[in-house]
């Protein structure tokens, strides 16, 4: 005990703080997990196991610990069989850990892409009036609380459901964070500028009004004409086809410039 006790001491502290540290977090993150759920009781189960066990040692009942140990490889199946989709959304939520997310963020910001070309294109096909806000660095927190949180993973489908207008969140915008629809029947601040044109709608204010605030990207389709049309920093793009709404799309989330792509010249705000 003494030489083991010394072994532990002379350990390098780095080493230690990092193993208390990844222990603590895995801890931490289980606890997060099983909180509000019936794992909770998986838990308090484990632990009277362990407590009959080590328990049965110390008083020496023999025959309570030999049926603690028999028992122990039947409960690790038991618990797979009845806690498999507590197990499967514990795996999920790691795997969207930031590191994991950092790995996949260009071929997820790809389909992302993808599918808002789709949507947008269809949208602009049925010539049904739509604003979506993308995220990029600074946060768009403030809008999503004032709409009606989602929360769910992008798709065209989705999209499509939102802005139909026979839907209860078409009026408004969506705002997409990363590859997910953060919130829907959001309101953006309309621009004060007074020398946009007068052909632009309420949309196109919005999204002008949002992007002259941050460093968002909104796409928005319009209901008169069906056009497609890009916004960045209070500046618009009109008169967008799906391959040119593709390119920059690409050059704006992926933070490069999409090369041998065709670019509308950008409008002056100007009548």
């Amino acid at each position: 005990m003494t030489s083991w006790l010394a072994a532990f001491l002379h350990r390098p502290s780095l080493v230690d703080f990092v193993d208390i540290l990844v222990v603590s977090i895995l801890i931490y993150e289980v606890l997060k997990l099983i909180r509000g759920t019936r794992a909770v009781q998986m838990v308090f189960g484990v632990g009277l196991f362990v407590v009959l066990f080590y328990g049965s040692r110390w008083a020496h009942l023999e025959t309570v610990n030999w049926l603690v140990r028999n028992l122990a490889g039947y409960i690790v199946f038991a618990v797979i069989v009845l806690f498999q989709s507590d197990i499967r959304r514990a795996l999920a939520h790691f795997g969207r850990a930031p590191f994991f997310r950092y790995l996949a963020k260009a071929e997820s910001a790809q389909e992302t892409i993808e599918e808002l070309v789709v949507a947008v294109n269809m949208l602009s096909t049925q010539r049904i009036g739509a604003i979506i806000a993308l995220e990029r660095q600074i946060g768009l927190r403030n809008y999503i609380e004032g709409g009606i949180p989602l929360d769910a993973v992008l798709s065209y489908d989705l999209l499509l459901s939102i802005f139909h207008p026979s839907s209860p969140l078409h009026d408004g915008a969506v705002i997409v964070q990363d590859d997910r629809v953060a919130a829907a029947a959001c309101f953006l601040p309309l621009t004060v500028n007074p020398r946009l044109g007068k052909d632009l709608g309420s949309r196109h204010r919005a999204a002008i009004g949002l992007t002259e605030e941050n460093d968002a990207v909104a796409i928005v389709v319009s209901e008169e004409t069906g056009g497609i049309s890009v916004v960045v920093d209070g500046g618009i793009e009109r008169g967008l086809d799906a391959d040119e709404l593709r390119a920059r799309l690409r050059s704006l989330v992926l933070q490069r410039r999409a090369k041998g792509a065709p670019q509308k010249k950008r409008e002056a705000q100007l009548t």
